[in-house]
């Protein structure tokens, strides 16, 4: 799941996971948030992102002040790496945000760390509505039983597609292709184009969830891993091989042009990344990008879901009521989806998203997208991510580009993932 376009998946999931991972946390108790003073509230509001996320969040602020006079917000942003070791700094002085930015591979985590607020209180009191969501995505922040998260924003795994390439390949993709016929148009790109099919999977773990979803099981269950060694054994095999077929890019010259992505530098003719992230290799690359649907292995079952960003709010704060109308606000007004666009994604509300329409043709084609897979039904329940989901991710990016690089073979790094992900996820 995706949380920044200005964030590539390996960079993202790098700091999503290995940083973390040494840091402790044990907060507790509902205790400290901030001041008010002559009937007035403060709240905190914090959030990673970009500069332009940003100055759209805060227009978003200046209209919520504008209808809740006596709430004021306090804002603070950062760099996804720098928000989570703040986050992390704050929650264990007792002091985190009233309301942040929030991700699903993050709520089990911080839950039993005690510092999530369960918002269904504020929804029975009238403060939060969770009726209009989008494709069941109310349910979306919803772990055993608790509401510790409200989506602002939707996406889904896609594969990018550089179209002027596949045009040229004579390759054509549509929903209900296989993975043999994925396989079939990377060899056909390579051989006819000159250049590799696809950037690399071996380290997209959402794919790889999606793959095992195919074959009914899941990377992550409740409380652990959903898969065998044999099972990533046979995923990274293929991978490497890819690699040294050509069908896939040399990670070395992956490497060499960091950040952009082997798509826009013209290394590959395609990746599969959030839909939303498609945005960023049309301000990168010269050509013209597009969006493919998932192969899949029996013509119907994709796997696939919608994620999602999300507002939570602190078990510590003063003023449960105030943050859960700040992301009531911001979850459902119209004009905050005017404002925000596809920023974080698709609004997940029937209000905002009817309220932006987008006018450029790569946001268009985010939105037909998402819609394509709502009309076709091959969306399901999103699968549960144990506390320590972080460090499992960050562990499988990374062993996999060592896979990749030639620093350690298949067998080896099969033991060494699922050694690291058991410790963390404490199986």
């Amino acid at each position: 799941m995706p949380t920044s376009g200005s964030v590539d998946r390996r960079g993202l999931l790098k700091i999503a996971g290995g940083s973390l991972a040494a840091l402790g946390l044990t907060a507790a108790g509902c205790g400290s948030g901030s001041g008010s003073s002559g009937g007035n509230v403060t709240i905190r509001y914090a959030w990673w992102g970009s500069e332009d996320r940003a100055k759209r969040i805060n227009r978003t602020i200046a209209l919520f002040e504008e209808k809740y006079p006596k709430i004021k917000v306090k804002t603070d942003f950062q760099p996804y790496l720098d928000f989570w070791k703040k986050f992390n700094t704050q929650a264990s002085g007792g002091n985190p945000p009233d309301v942040f930015q929030n991700a699903v591979g993050f709520l089990r985590k911080y839950d039993q760390k005690n510092v999530l607020l369960d918002l269904k209180q504020q929804v029975s009191a009238g403060n939060l509505s969770m009726d209009g969501f989008r494709a069941d995505l109310a349910t979306f922040g919803e772990v055993d039983g608790k509401l510790l998260g409200v989506p602002v924003g939707s996406n889904s795994m896609a594969l990018v597609i550089d179209e002027k390439v596949y045009e040229k390949a004579g390759i054509a993709p549509k929903p209900g292709w296989t993975w043999d016929d994925f396989d079939a148009a990377m060899r056909k790109i390579r051989d006819t184009q000159g250049m590799a099919g696809d950037s690399g999977m071996y380290g997209v773990m959402y794919l790889y969830d999606l793959y095992l979803r195919q074959h009914g099981k899941a990377f992550f269950t409740a409380d652990g891993l959903g898969f065998t060694e044999a099972d990533l054994t046979q995923w990274w095999t293929k991978a490497y091989d890819g690699v040294k077929s050509g069908v896939y890019t040399d990670p070395k010259k992956i490497a060499q042009i960091k950040p952009k992505s082997a798509v826009a530098a013209e290394l590959a003719a395609g990746e599969f990344t959030w839909d939303n992230f498609t945005v960023r290799y049309t301000a990168e690359g010269k050509s013209d990008y597009g969006l493919a649907p998932i192969p899949t292995t029996d013509g119907k079952k994709t796997g696939q879901y919608l994620g999602s960003l999300m507002l939570s709010g602190s078990r510590r704060t003063k003023h449960p009521k105030e943050v859960a109308q700040f992301i009531d606000f911001m979850v459902h007004d119209p004009e905050v989806a005017k404002i925000m666009g596809y920023d974080r994604g698709v609004p997940t509300t029937t209000a905002q998203y009817e309220a932006f329409k987008p006018t450029d043709e790569v946001n268009k084609q985010i939105a037909a997208y998402e819609q394509q897979l709502v009309d076709t039904g091959v969306l399901e329940p999103i699968t549960p991510h144990p506390a320590g989901a972080d460090v499992a991710e960050s562990a499988f990016l990374r062993i996999a580009e060592e896979l990749a690089l030639g620093k350690r073979p298949v067998d080896d790094a099969v033991k060494q993932f699922f050694t690291e992900s058991n410790t963390a996820l404490g199986s």
